[in-house]
């Protein structure tokens, strides 16, 4: 075969499809705007102290593993993790703390224990998780939800038997206030909606299939950071033959006759075969595509929530505090409403810190850590972003120093700012959206973007804005399901 294939995006899927289609035996081209790989999962060094600037959960190792045997090599020779013995550890002003064991049954005691609630109510909650997860994940996770073959074959049909069970006709809220008496346990399930940027209050139950991840199959963390992920595949890539061309942006991708062949860069043009789109799929049809038919209908589907994330290098180090912590707000309702329905940031957000520097101690000077430091925002819509941000500064620093019994500000040595506008200009993410459409209808896994193009032939997506959605696994399987769908077009040709 002497088939070209071009890939518009380094993101953690675009590496993946460059990979996948390498294997397939196309000769691959990488245009990426920035001069660096992985889109949202890169790093930053701000003084001595290394961050992980994007995606901080690692679960499903074994779809990154799968690219390295695909190719012939040892996973274990070229990425290396572990496996996390505590998922997370929750903070409430009240004082309350509670250890999220990765062991389903040391949590359970820990619950009880912490909170007073049964230990059953856990175990039962995180069965019915991986019971959703049994019947959910073949139909959305690993198959196109655009082709008839993933809704007419036997699990297909099992699963239609059991819709009422798995929760599409609640929502996680509902659902989570059944399965736990107390308020703080209800709160700690529902974060697991802002894994891809929902409100538990309005997005299905469905997403309760996200505990099964964590607590029954785990959660883990590369060796040299998250951002080796990115590092390992793209070397992959480049070992196998793999062409990259980096500070180049797409500006356009070419038709002709209803064929995707080929794109443009400033005033030249590169021929291939097939066109692989790895860019938000919004910013795509805008800006590459905006000669062609615009899906009109998914482009104006509401977007996900984004983020504030300040990168922190605390020359202190705190005994109580893991790779993954939680400060929770006082009003989780209010903070959700506050994101999705009025556009703003709660006074009172719950806080993410995640730091790496536990388990990757040169990512910090010694006796120091690096905060990642993230809060749950409104996507940009125009706001007045500069005093959103100072104000949930001093609220964020107003929190932990409760919580903590800290005196924070002096301990920040250095300092970094992500925001919506900037996510949405590095990542060209449609309004700083961290995964594209929002979920908070039960219909959203069908107002996602196929894999590939209904109106033109040889062009396909991948990543977090097109099925089946965002965050690591789901974009690396965005790739496995366009490059299946570009294999069977292979065989029948």
């Amino acid at each position: 075969m002497n088939k070209k294939a071009i890939v518009i995006g380094s993101g953690i899927a675009g590496l993946a499809a460059a990979v996948r289609l390498k294997n397939l035996g196309y000769a691959v081209e990488v245009f990426e705007a920035n001069s660096y790989p992985g889109g949202k999962l890169s790093e930053i060094q701000i003084g001595n102290y290394r961050f992980d600037a994007g995606p901080s959960l690692f679960t499903l190792p074994e779809h990154v593993e799968e690219l390295f045997r695909l190719s012939g090599k040892t996973p274990e020779e070229h990425f290396e993790y572990i496996r996390l013995p505590v998922l997370c550890h929750y903070f409430w002003e009240d004082g309350t703390r509670l250890k999220a064991h990765a062991d389903p049954e040391k949590f359970a005691q820990e619950v009880a224990d912490k909170l007073g609630e049964p230990a059953e109510h856990v175990r039962k909650s995180l069965d019915r998780s991986a019971y959703m997860y049994r019947h959910l994940a073949p139909l959305f996770m690993h198959r196109s939800l655009h082709r008839w073959k993933t809704w007419v074959n036997r699990k297909a049909m099992a699963s239609y038997l059991r819709m009422g069970k798995l929760g599409i006709f609640g929502t996680m809220n509902g659902a989570n206030q059944k399965q736990f008496r107390n308020p703080k346990m209800v709160q700690l399930f529902n974060r697991y909606a802002t894994y891809n940027g929902s409100d538990p209050y309005q997005t299905p139950a469905t997403l309760n299939i996200i505990p099964h991840l964590e607590y029954n199959m785990g959660a883990f963390f590369p060796k040299k950071g998250m951002h080796d992920i990115t590092l390992s595949i793209y070397r992959l890539a480049l070992d196998m033959g793999v062409t990259f061309h980096f500070n180049q942006k797409v500006d356009k991708i070419l038709v002709e006759n209803g064929n995707a062949v080929g794109i443009r860069v400033a005033e030249k043009s590169y021929q291939g075969d097939l066109v692989v789109n790895n860019m938000d799929m919004v910013n795509a049809y805008r800006h590459l595509l905006s000669d062609q038919k615009q899906p009109q209908y998914l482009l104006k589907q509401p977007k996900s929530s984004s983020a504030l994330i300040f990168y922190w290098g605390i020359k202190k180090s705190f005994r109580e505090l893991d790779l993954h912590n939680i400060f929770f707000s006082e009003d989780y309702q209010a903070e959700f409403s506050h994101i999705f329905q009025q556009g703003r940031i709660y006074h009172d957000p719950t806080v993410y810190i995640n730091i790496t520097s536990v388990y990757k101690s040169d990512d910090a000077p010694e006796g120091g850590m690096n905060w990642f430091t993230m809060i749950n925002t409104p996507n940009n819509q125009g706001q007045d972003w500069e005093k959103m941000i100072a104000d949930a500064r001093k609220n964020i620093i107003q929190k932990i120093n409760r919580i903590l019994q800290t005196d924070l500000e002096p301990l920040i040595e250095v300092e970094e700012v992500l925001d919506p506008r900037t996510i949405e200009s590095k990542t060209s993410s449609s309004q700083g959206a961290l995964y594209g459409n929002s979920s908070n209808n039960r219909y959203a896994a069908f107002l996602r973007h196929a894999n590939d193009s209904s109106e033109i032939r040889n062009l396909y997506f991948c990543g977090g804005s097109v099925h089946p959605g965002g965050g690591i696994p789901l974009s690396l399987l965005s790739a496995k399901i366009m490059t299946e769908m570009i294999r069977e077009k292979q065989v029948r040709d």
